[in-house]
């Protein structure tokens, strides 16, 4: 024994672990480990096996051990006459403390009702090797982030990755779960393993962007192919898949209204934004190849007593490249909480999203909180934008830097009530909770047909 519980004992696995066999055969073969052996070992490598336990490496300690102890015991739910999941696996791209945004919003929510681990893309160390694991408290997911050697091959990552997922399955046990992907990539060390359920929330068209992974078009089919149930972030990227997948459902954007609301009521700025005069132009969100930089440097140029104030991280762009003015504010990035304190000082919104292929489906989170807000916002013609925003009269649409002026001038003298009025109507009917609430309804629905058919096919 030690201080903080069973002596950990390794676990090797190259097995998948998964559910008690179901109608559709989808049990995992695996072999149990003897209750108390606590620790996850992420073999790779080149190095002797690390293991979340080994305080050295900042990983798992004995607080998330007794989480991970608690899962084992979580069971399935009842959802009126149907039966959920007892536990959801989350495969993304994004790291969780990265920009809050979909996958925040639904599993924070799902992690209500269900033991949810949110497995990111890999941390490269000269030191430590290992798995991070770390519980948010404010909702309870926990996130699973493997710690690798740099140098590895492409191969040996994957291989690690696939180890750290036995190994996360195996400590935790799920009596049914739910394998929840936002990439493609992760297919290449998951398609091993047998969920109950496999969902592909597909809120991008991730091939489209900057720097997209060679061959995630082909994994995507195959994704598809044997998944049971898609979800899709808009109604753009909808159509442009709704005949490749049998059980294919629309969620656009949805909105965290109360939070955003507050807005309206604040009068305190935050210190790096105080001394900023009005009339003040605003944006926040990830800063990338997505935003036209000549429009936010136009805007610029032809106002320059107006103040762009813009919030967010830079990603896949230099941050030398940005525009700069006296007039231009890059404030970098802001907590999720603290975002309707920036916005309350604004006095209109600009989203100046680039036209092109990576531009081309995205469904923008920021377009109903903006409205949630109480800030009028002018936006370039983003399809998934200009219906229904725009033609609702809710969003202003323009396509350049002059264009975009008018607009702002527009708004500036516009009064507020009568627009006001018409989109809280609009927002009485969105909301995160709503969106979870019906994929629930999806989740719970999905029963006995079997996916042999369509595991059969490459849509």
């Amino acid at each position: 024994m030690t201080a903080n519980g069973p002596e950990p004992t390794a676990v090797a696995s190259r097995r998948s672990y998964g559910p008690p066999k179901t109608r559709r055969q989808r049990r995992c073969s695996d072999r149990r480990p003897a209750r108390g052996r606590t620790r996850l070992v992420l073999a790779v490598p080149r190095q002797p096996c690390p293991t979340v336990h080994n305080a050295g490496t900042k990983l798992l300690n004995a607080s998330l051990f007794r989480e991970l102890q608690k899962h084992r015991n979580r069971q399935g739910l009842r959802w009126g006459m149907m039966s959920v999941p007892s536990h959801l696996f989350c495969f993304s791209h994004l790291r969780w403390n990265f920009v809050y945004q979909r996958p925040q919003h639904l599993l924070s929510r799902a992690a209500r009702n269900l033991g949810v681990f949110y497995v990111e893309e890999p941390i490269f160390s000269q030191d430590d090797a290992g798995v991070k694991i770390q519980r948010d408290e404010a909702c309870g997911v926990v996130v699973v982030t493997p710690v690798l050697p740099e140098g590895l091959t492409t191969d040996e990552i994957t291989n690690a990755q696939h180890r750290v997922v036995d190994s996360l399955l195996a400590q935790v046990r799920p009596s049914q779960w739910v394998g929840w992907y936002y990439t493609p990539m992760a297919l290449q060390f998951t398609r091993h393993l047998s969920p109950n359920l496999r969902i592909y929330d597909n809120m991008d068209e991730l091939s489209a962007f900057a720097g997209a992974p060679q061959g995630i078009l082909d994994l995507e089919r195959e994704l598809m192919a044997k998944c049971d149930l898609m979800f899709v972030g808009g109604q753009s990227l909808y159509e442009s898949k709704r005949n490749r997948h049998d059980n294919i459902h629309v969620f656009p954007s949805s909105v965290d209204t109360a939070h955003f609301k507050s807005a309206r009521e604040r009068s305190v700025d935050p210190d790096d934004q105080r001394a900023i005069p009005h009339p003040r132009i605003g944006f926040f969100g990830v800063i990338d190849e997505r935003m036209n930089m000549d429009i936010v440097a136009g805007i610029a140029a032809l106002r320059p007593q107006w103040q762009l104030v813009m919030i967010g991280p830079t990603a896949k762009i230099s941050p030398q490249s940005l525009p700069r003015a006296e007039n231009i504010h890059w404030l970098g990035c802001k907590q999720y909480r603290e975002l309707p304190n920036y916005l309350s000082g604004w006095d209109v919104g600009i989203m100046p999203f680039a036209m092109n292929e990576a531009t081309r489906f995205i469904s923008p989170t920021k377009t109903p909180e903006f409205l949630a807000a109480g800030v009028p916002v002018v936006s370039t013609s983003i399809t998934d934008v200009v219906n229904p925003y725009g033609a609702a009269g809710h969003v202003e649409i323009a396509s350049n830097a002059e264009e975009f002026v008018a607009k702002i001038d527009l708004l500036l003298r516009r009064p507020k009530a009568h627009w006001l009025s018409a989109v809280d109507a609009h927002l009485a009917e969105m909301s995160w909770d709503k969106t979870w609430a019906r994929m629930m309804l999806h989740i719970a629905s999905v029963g006995a047909e079997s996916k042999s058919a369509r595991e059969g096919q490459l849509v």
